[in-house]
């Protein structure tokens, strides 16, 4: 056992907070005479449930406990706390090794060491010092995280705002698609919403739905602006949209999970849609929901060439294409959402007018 630590760890070790549990009050003198002599910042408890209390509403680093106690043992104990803790470093004490509970549970409850009480503290110090250091590595770990996904949420937020500006230059050359997109992306969340997707979908249903008409950045505006017909020719530039879009975006990974909706929301449920004519579950769900909003928002706003359809003509044309341009299911959730919900569409169009 060392006789004593150099200054500088002693200040070190002050940052660490170790708290001891162990109902034999003698125990607990020894171990805070031992450990505050070693520099760390020591709590004693005697009463285990005392012990829940203060994990829970206070910071340890490090928890020497005993198993053989009462009224609960260690192993109780450390079952409590890990249903909020999952962080702190347990070493147990047991009177003799014999009385250890079973390997599994030590590896099912996560303690990191245990050893025999004794007279001398040479084992358990050590054990100690190594769960320090490995307390200490995790930290620097998650800094380190912390700091590069800090990094990463502001590359990402810059390259999102760079996006966003070829979006609003697409937009702001037409009067009748401005705000598409902000609708298209909030009707897919609404609909993302109803049908119980995770966080995660939602998150790529939202910037999806955002970006879906980017590639339109590389379609001329004689044919976006033209207000009559489009000849085939123009039609098939048109349809290169999705591909030019896509083109766009695979350059950077944080739009890699949005690629499928940039590149199908054109595509129709039975296999007659571009640019791939994929048909019925071949087609991404997600790009199949922002199909839904994208087709909806088209029916809802005012074109050049036409004025916005009624409600009623909305809910004749999805029941029309219900199985083939759109899928069943979703065209269903959809129309109870019209027909039941039509609050919510109209707070989102509220809220992004053209």
């Amino acid at each position: 056992m060392r006789k004593h630590l150099q200054g500088a760890d002693n200040l070190e070790n002050h940052t660490y907070r170790i708290i001891a549990v162990d109902d034999e009050e003698g125990i607990i003198d020894s171990l805070s005479i031992f450990l505050k002599r070693t520099g760390y910042d020591f709590t004693g408890v005697t009463d285990p449930q005392e012990a829940i209390r203060l994990v829970k509403e206070e910071h340890f680093d490090l928890m020497v406990l005993d198993f053989i106690m009462t009224p609960i043992h260690g192993d109780q104990v450390v079952e409590e706390i890990r249903k909020f803790n999952k962080d702190l470093y347990i070493l147990l004490l047991t009177g003799h090794k014999d009385l250890a509970p079973p390997l599994e549970t030590i590896r099912r409850l996560d303690i990191q060491g245990y050893c025999e009480k004794s007279d001398k503290f040479d084992q358990l110090l050590l054990l100690i010092e190594s769960g320090i250091k490995s307390i200490k590595q995790m930290n620097d770990i998650k800094e380190i995280n912390e700091k590069l996904s800090d990094t990463y949420e502001r590359l990402e937020q810059a390259y999102l705002e760079s996006i966003k500006t070829l979006r609003y230059t697409i937009e702001a050359k037409d009067m009748y698609t401005r705000g598409h997109s902000d609708r298209v992306s909030a009707y897919s969340v609404l609909i993302g919403k109803k049908l119980g997707l995770s966080d995660e979908d939602l998150h790529t249903l939202n910037i999806g739905g955002l970006f879906h008409d980017i590639g339109k950045i590389g379609v001329p505006d004689s044919i976006l602006l033209k207000d009559s017909k489009l000849t085939d020719e123009e039609y098939s530039q048109i349809k290169q949209h999705p591909n030019i879009g896509v083109h766009i975006l695979s350059n950077a990974t944080i739009f890699n999970d949005i690629l499928p909706i940039v590149e199908h929301h054109h595509e129709k449920y039975d296999g007659t849609g571009y640019p791939g004519k994929l048909a019925g579950n071949d087609i991404p769900y997600l790009a199949r929901i922002t199909a839904v909003a994208d087709s909806f928002d088209a029916m809802a706003s005012r074109r050049a060439y036409r004025n916005s359809l009624s409600l009623d003509q909305i809910i004749s044309e999805f029941e029309r294409c219900k199985g083939t341009q759109f899928d069943p299911e979703l065209a269903d959730l959809f129309l109870d959402i019209l027909r039941n919900h039509y609050d919510e569409i109209r707070e989102i169009q509220e809220k992004y007018k053209a």
